[in-house]
């Protein structure tokens, strides 16, 4: 069987420190190239994974299968709409475009054009997440919070909601099942129209979801919290797992030989949209499973904004 040939476009943070380190890391692909606009420095990123630099979207679509996009969100839907028309198979990170009416072009494009379109909601690939989904099937409340340290700014409560608050409410909601509804919130944000903290508490079925983040609580830390008929579960930063089910508490131990970047769900989603490709079957998160949080945190914008 023909290697999948695969691409990157975009080489900053996230690329360097989550995307890389795993496509660069099997032999089952071949890492055909990369580019970013910026040559100097992606000639740097290159040469550290050994990869050639190819000087231009369309150049880079004539010599892959798929390529993975991690550009700035702002470039999302020229980027993505380019390589969809060249006839590649994509996955972008979140969101899959800066405003929600090119996001549904890039849907449709992609079914247009029968192409795979992933967006890399990597959490729903975290290997504990998963196991927690499964104990969810007679749940009664999901919690997910998470915090950080200290970052208020620079940019302002859309781009916020976009850029981090996306992973909550999707996690949250794949969690839970999929579709809910959005029953309260609370969205507080400074002068500067920067966010501060948001809460919000959804309704599937018998299920209550409750989605929260501080941009200012001290502290980095993500936490899930599961309760059922019968049992109490716990997830912290996506490595550690506690439960109780009436026989006193289980702390599960951290597997030794599992890597921080599959604890994350990097590893599973890389893997998953490729193996998507190879096999044509649709991805978890294509068509309107990518579009289902975007939709919710738009709405959330758009509320705020008329208060």
């Amino acid at each position: 069987m023909t290697k999948l040939r695969v691409g990157v476009v975009g080489l900053g943070g996230i690329a360097q420190k989550a995307w890389l380190p795993v496509l660069g890391a099997s032999s089952d692909w071949t890492l055909q190239g990369a580019f970013s606009p910026t040559q100097v420095k992606a000639q740097k990123v290159c040469d550290t994974w050994r990869i050639p630099y190819i000087p231009s979207i369309a150049e880079l679509a004539a010599q892959c299968d798929a390529v993975f996009v991690h550009s700035a969100t702002s470039s999302h839907y020229a980027v993505v709409s380019e390589l969809l028309q060249a006839g590649v198979n994509v996955c972008v990170d979140k969101p899959l475009a800066e405003n929600l009416a090119d996001a549904e072009r890039l849907v449709e494009m992609a079914h247009r054009n029968k192409r795979t379109l992933m967006v890399g909601f990597n959490r729903r690939f975290s290997p504990l997440y998963q196991d927690l989904k499964a104990k969810l099937a007679n749940g009664a409340s999901v919690r997910m919070d998470k915090h950080r340290a200290d970052s208020v700014g620079p940019n302002d409560l859309r781009f916020t909601l976009l850029d981090d608050y996306l992973h909550v409410v999707d996690t949250a909601l794949w969690l839970g099942g999929g579709e809910a509804q959005l029953q309260s919130g609370t969205l507080l944000t400074n002068d500067q129209g920067q966010m501060l903290f948001a809460e919000h508490h959804f309704a599937s079925g018998n299920l209550q979801i409750t989605t929260s983040m501080h941009r200012r609580a001290g502290s980095q830390r993500e936490w899930v919290q599961g309760v059922t008929d019968g049992g109490l579960y716990d997830v912290t930063d996506m490595r550690e797992w506690r439960e109780e089910c009436g026989s006193g508490v289980v702390n599960r131990p951290i597997p030794g030989w599992q890597t921080t970047l599959e604890q994350r769900g990097f590893v599973g989603c890389a893997r998953h949209f490729l193996d998507c490709v190879a096999n044509q079957t649709v991805p978890e998160t294509a068509g309107e499973q990518a579009l289902m949080a975007q939709r919710v945190v738009e709405k959330l914008w758009r509320e705020a904004m008329s208060e």
